[in-house]
């Protein structure tokens, strides 16, 4: 119990972890919410199904779940993955089906004097979405994606389950050597506040620098 250097050493490795976790399903949560957001917003019935399938069955079921099925019912008809692509992929998904109706709601609450702005200016449908709307609605939401983020990064502790070796599973390993409970779960506890205030703060900043240019739109 006198080597608390060598405990801490393996907590921070399993920061790493967490945050490889965090980063990578963010990007794949924010590539699913856009693909979904926008899909619930097409004009093919197809499209808006899936969307809405997608959506609800991930809002709908246990993340715990969807983690044991990535990783242990994929490689039953030969999809074999790792602990960290099983994470990935469950929180991912997860977490992108939420983000998905931000997207949406953020879209729908531009004015429709902005998408009449897009025809006056002759703009196809795609392009003032993307010229004219979206720089707009991503400002609206930001706020939500830092929250979801954030709870991404929360949820990464479910991994521990599958014997990856991200935060929890490191403290649980030092808590079961030392027999100590207050040094490792105090120490992941401020470790996850910190990385939370890190995705906090640069949401917004990532929302004054988009706020600027985009007249009657503030932070």
């Amino acid at each position: 119990m006198t080597d608390w250097s060598g405990y801490l050493n393996l907590i921070l490795q399993g920061a790493v972890v967490t945050v490889q976790l965090t980063v990578m399903g963010a990007a794949l949560a924010l590539v699913m919410a856009f693909v979904a957001g926008l899909g619930r917003l097409s004009r093919f019935g197809a499209i808006r199904w899936l969307a809405t399938a997608y959506i609800e069955f991930f809002r709908g079921t246990s993340g715990f779940v969807q983690l044991f099925f990535a990783y242990f019912v994929l490689p039953l008809v030969g999809v074999t993955l790792t602990p960290l692509q099983a994470g990935v992929l469950a929180l991912g998904l997860n977490i992108g089906a939420y983000g998905a109706e931000v997207v949406r709601g953020a879209i729908l609450s531009i004015g429709r004097e902005q998408y009449e702005a897009c025809t006056a200016l002759n703009l196809g449908r795609w392009q003032g979405m993307r010229h004219v709307i979206l720089p707009q609605a991503l400002l609206i939401m930001l706020p939500t994606f830092g929250n979801n983020a954030i709870e991404l990064l929360k949820a990464t502790s479910v991994v521990s389950l599958i014997s990856l070796s991200d935060l929890t599973f490191q403290a649980q390993v030092v808590r079961s050597q030392t027999g100590s409970t207050l040094m490792p779960f105090t120490t992941i506890l401020v470790i996850y506040f910190i990385l939370a205030l890190i995705i906090a703060g640069g949401v917004r900043t990532l929302e004054r620098r988009l706020a600027r240019g985009l007249d009657g739109v503030r932070v």
